[in-house]
Protein backbone atom coordinates (compact mmCIF):
# COMPACT_ATOMS: atom_id res chain seq x y z
CA UNK A 1 0.00 0.00 0.00
CA UNK A 2 2.66 2.77 1.15
CA UNK A 3 6.43 1.85 1.17
CA UNK A 4 8.92 4.00 2.86
CA UNK A 5 12.94 3.90 3.03
CA UNK A 6 13.84 5.68 6.25
CA UNK A 7 17.33 5.01 5.82
CA UNK A 8 17.29 1.70 8.20
CA UNK A 9 15.00 -0.24 6.40
CA UNK A 10 12.16 -0.75 4.20
CA UNK A 11 9.16 0.67 5.76
CA UNK A 12 5.69 -0.69 4.48
CA UNK A 13 1.70 0.17 5.60
CA UNK A 14 -0.52 -2.26 4.14
CA UNK A 15 -3.67 -3.37 4.78
CA UNK A 16 -4.14 -6.43 7.83
CA UNK A 17 -4.15 -9.91 6.54
CA UNK A 18 -5.48 -13.09 9.09
CA UNK A 19 -1.61 -14.24 8.62
CA UNK A 20 -0.92 -11.01 10.87
CA UNK A 21 -3.32 -12.09 14.05
CA UNK A 22 -0.49 -14.13 16.08
CA UNK A 23 1.87 -10.96 16.02
CA UNK A 24 -0.96 -7.86 16.24
CA UNK A 25 -2.12 -10.08 19.65
CA UNK A 26 1.18 -10.60 21.05
CA UNK A 27 1.62 -6.40 20.71
CA UNK A 28 -1.89 -5.95 22.31
CA UNK A 29 -1.38 -8.69 24.83
CA UNK A 30 1.83 -6.25 26.28
CA UNK A 31 -0.81 -3.31 26.86
CA UNK A 32 -3.43 -5.58 28.89
CA UNK A 33 -1.04 -7.41 30.84
CA UNK A 34 1.01 -4.31 31.79
CA UNK A 35 -0.84 -0.83 30.99
CA UNK A 36 -4.35 0.70 31.62
CA UNK A 37 -4.00 2.03 28.19
CA UNK A 38 -6.77 -1.18 27.04
CA UNK A 39 -8.87 -1.70 29.84
CA UNK A 40 -9.05 -5.44 28.91
CA UNK A 41 -7.76 -7.37 31.98
CA UNK A 42 -7.09 -10.64 29.90
CA UNK A 43 -5.75 -10.53 26.39
CA UNK A 44 -8.23 -12.47 24.39
CA UNK A 45 -7.98 -15.26 22.64
CA UNK A 46 -6.43 -16.03 18.92
CA UNK A 47 -9.60 -16.84 17.93
CA UNK A 48 -11.33 -13.82 19.08
CA UNK A 49 -8.60 -11.48 18.05
CA UNK A 50 -9.04 -12.72 14.28
CA UNK A 51 -13.31 -12.73 14.95
CA UNK A 52 -12.49 -8.77 15.63
CA UNK A 53 -10.14 -8.64 12.26
CA UNK A 54 -12.77 -9.83 10.39
CA UNK A 55 -15.96 -8.03 11.81
CA UNK A 56 -13.92 -4.53 11.69
CA UNK A 57 -12.28 -5.00 8.14
CA UNK A 58 -15.79 -6.01 6.88
CA UNK A 59 -16.48 -2.26 6.92
CA UNK A 60 -13.33 0.00 8.07
CA UNK A 61 -9.37 -0.38 6.91
CA UNK A 62 -7.53 -1.57 9.53
CA UNK A 63 -3.81 -1.18 8.29
CA UNK A 64 -0.62 -2.29 9.98
CA UNK A 65 2.81 -1.56 9.86
CA UNK A 66 6.20 -3.37 9.03
CA UNK A 67 9.62 -2.71 8.77
CA UNK A 68 11.49 -5.28 6.62
CA UNK A 69 9.01 -7.59 7.05
CA UNK A 70 8.57 -7.36 10.88
CA UNK A 71 5.09 -5.98 11.72
CA UNK A 72 5.50 -3.21 14.53
CA UNK A 73 2.24 -1.60 14.82
CA UNK A 74 -1.29 -1.65 13.68
CA UNK A 75 -4.06 0.84 13.83
CA UNK A 76 -8.23 0.36 12.69
CA UNK A 77 -11.09 2.10 12.61
CA UNK A 78 -14.91 0.98 14.13
CA UNK A 79 -17.86 2.20 14.40
CA UNK A 80 -18.35 5.06 16.83
CA UNK A 81 -21.86 4.19 17.30
CA UNK A 82 -24.44 2.08 15.16
CA UNK A 83 -27.13 4.42 14.52
CA UNK A 84 -27.19 5.46 10.84
CA UNK A 85 -27.18 9.05 11.78
CA UNK A 86 -23.69 8.79 13.06
CA UNK A 87 -22.29 6.59 9.97
CA UNK A 88 -19.86 9.73 8.79
CA UNK A 89 -18.10 9.15 12.18
CA UNK A 90 -15.94 6.49 13.24
CA UNK A 91 -13.30 5.17 16.31
CA UNK A 92 -9.90 4.44 15.63
CA UNK A 93 -7.28 2.69 17.74
CA UNK A 94 -3.60 2.45 17.38
CA UNK A 95 -0.74 0.52 19.14
CA UNK A 96 2.55 -0.17 18.45
CA UNK A 97 4.96 -2.76 19.92
CA UNK A 98 6.14 -0.88 22.94
CA UNK A 99 10.26 -1.17 21.16
CA UNK A 100 8.93 0.68 18.38
CA UNK A 101 7.35 4.13 19.83
CA UNK A 102 8.75 7.71 19.38
CA UNK A 103 10.16 6.88 15.89
CA UNK A 104 7.11 8.10 13.49
CA UNK A 105 5.38 5.27 12.77
CA UNK A 106 2.60 5.98 14.96
CA UNK A 107 2.11 9.03 13.07
CA UNK A 108 2.65 7.15 9.70
CA UNK A 109 -0.24 4.93 10.71
CA UNK A 110 -2.82 7.28 11.36
CA UNK A 111 -2.38 9.62 8.08
CA UNK A 112 -2.79 6.32 6.00
CA UNK A 113 -5.65 5.26 8.37
CA UNK A 114 -7.16 9.14 8.21
CA UNK A 115 -6.88 8.75 3.79
CA UNK A 116 -8.30 5.36 3.68
CA UNK A 117 -11.34 6.53 5.77
CA UNK A 118 -11.80 10.02 3.65
CA UNK A 119 -12.29 8.19 1.04
CA UNK A 120 -15.30 6.06 2.63
CA UNK A 121 -16.26 9.59 3.24
CA UNK A 122 -15.39 9.47 6.62
CA UNK A 123 -15.77 13.43 8.66
CA UNK A 124 -15.22 12.53 12.60
CA UNK A 125 -12.70 10.94 14.01
CA UNK A 126 -13.24 10.20 17.78
CA UNK A 127 -10.53 8.05 20.07
CA UNK A 128 -11.37 6.86 23.07
CA UNK A 129 -8.30 6.97 25.80
CA UNK A 130 -7.60 5.87 29.15
CA UNK A 131 -6.62 8.48 31.56
CA UNK A 132 -4.85 8.78 34.57
CA UNK A 133 -6.18 10.87 37.71
CA UNK A 134 -2.15 10.95 38.56
CA UNK A 135 0.03 9.08 36.03
CA UNK A 136 1.55 6.02 37.17
CA UNK A 137 3.37 3.14 36.13
CA UNK A 138 0.60 1.78 34.46
CA UNK A 139 -1.01 5.21 32.70
CA UNK A 140 0.72 8.47 31.70
CA UNK A 141 -1.12 11.36 29.85
CA UNK A 142 1.21 10.64 26.66
CA UNK A 143 -1.61 8.37 24.40
CA UNK A 144 -3.93 11.91 24.50
CA UNK A 145 -0.60 14.01 23.92
CA UNK A 146 0.17 11.88 20.87
CA UNK A 147 -3.47 12.44 19.64
CA UNK A 148 -3.11 16.27 20.08
CA UNK A 149 -0.23 16.51 18.52
CA UNK A 150 -1.90 14.79 15.27
CA UNK A 151 -4.59 17.33 16.05
CA UNK A 152 -7.43 16.01 18.03
CA UNK A 153 -8.80 17.87 20.98
CA UNK A 154 -10.33 16.93 23.89
CA UNK A 155 -14.36 16.48 24.09
CA UNK A 156 -15.46 14.65 27.12
CA UNK A 157 -14.01 12.89 30.03
CA UNK A 158 -15.46 10.29 31.45
CA UNK A 159 -14.75 9.74 35.56
CA UNK A 160 -13.59 7.03 37.22
CA UNK A 161 -14.75 5.07 35.09
CA UNK A 162 -12.28 2.38 34.43
CA UNK A 163 -10.79 0.20 37.16
CA UNK A 164 -7.53 -1.82 36.91
CA UNK A 165 -4.94 -2.60 38.69
CA UNK A 166 -6.62 -1.63 42.02
CA UNK A 167 -6.98 1.88 40.79
CA UNK A 168 -9.33 4.01 39.27
CA UNK A 169 -8.60 5.62 35.45
CA UNK A 170 -10.38 8.45 33.31
CA UNK A 171 -11.38 8.13 29.83
CA UNK A 172 -11.54 10.91 27.46
CA UNK A 173 -12.98 11.66 24.11
CA UNK A 174 -10.97 13.13 21.81
CA UNK A 175 -12.13 14.11 18.09
CA UNK A 176 -10.54 15.03 14.68
CA UNK A 177 -12.53 16.80 11.82
CA UNK A 178 -11.07 15.37 8.89
CA UNK A 179 -13.91 16.01 6.29
CA UNK A 180 -16.07 19.05 4.90
CA UNK A 181 -19.33 19.10 6.79
CA UNK A 182 -22.02 20.68 3.72
CA UNK A 183 -25.71 20.14 4.12
CA UNK A 184 -26.44 19.12 0.67
CA UNK A 185 -23.09 17.04 0.06
CA UNK A 186 -24.77 13.85 3.19
CA UNK A 187 -28.29 13.79 2.83
CA UNK A 188 -30.42 11.40 5.08
CA UNK A 189 -30.22 7.65 3.87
Amino acid sequence: MIGYDNGAGTMNIRPVSLKDSDRLLEIYGWYVENTAISFEYEIPSGEEFKNRIINITKKYPWLVLEEDGMVLGYAYAGAFHSRAAYSHCCEVTIYLDRASRKRGYGRRLYEALESELRKLGILNLYACIGDPITEDEYLTHNSEQFHQHLGFRKVGTFHQCGYKFGRWYNMIWMEKLIGEHSQSKHSEE
